[in-house]
């Protein structure tokens, strides 16, 4: 039930952010409240039982259910920026683009060793940046005890770049 609510909302957006790309644009699902809370329960009813300690959202699309997840989940969140984007002392791990590379980063302290992150973001695509996050929560000595999306695009493979990190892959939509 939940999937065809998403997949009725999500927008495709054709040939962004560059062509031939069919972007799934999840602002939609913003503007319907009731949605939002929706999803929210799904998946921390998928994510119940799990031994999670903290909720990492990469930005940014992350971070407009993470915090909510986190809350219901009774954890702390934690973001993972954009370089530059964070005040204090950070780590960074840079990664593979189709045209470049980027680098994304936490702060040092936000984690601690031991402790079980769940990393959220809204869509799995190829997993690049997903993966980049792993290696994030594992240099500062945590584990990944799973993944949460909102939407996962199967055609991608990028469940395949997670599993060696984590097999608890969760999304709510594929396609």
């Amino acid at each position: 039930m939940i999937e065809s609510k998403i997949k009725l909302t999500v927008r495709d957006v054709n040939d962004f952010p560059k062509p031939g790309i069919v972007f799934k644009d999840i602002t939609p699902i913003l503007k319907d409240p009731a949605l939002c809370l929706e999803i929210i329960k799904a998946m921390a009813a998928e994510l119940k039982g799990m031994d999670i300690d903290v909720v990492a959202g990469i930005e940014s699309r992350g971070f407009l259910f993470g915090p909510q997840l986190a809350e219901l989940l009774n954890v702390p969140f934690v973001p993972i920026r954009k370089a530059g984007k964070l005040p204090y002392t950070t780590v960074q791990q840079t990664y593979e683009l189709e045209y470049g590379t980027a680098t994304i980063e936490m702060h040092e302290d936000a984690l601690l060793s031991g402790q079980k992150v769940l990393i959220h973001d809204d869509l799995l695509a190829t997993g690049g940046t997903v993966v980049a996050a792993s290696k994030l929560v594992m240099q500062l000595g945590a584990e990944v005890a799973g993944y949460s999306f909102i939407i996962a695009l199967e055609f991608l493979n990028g469940r395949l770049r997670l599993a060696p990190y984590s097999d608890k892959i969760y999304s709510l939509a594929s396609y």
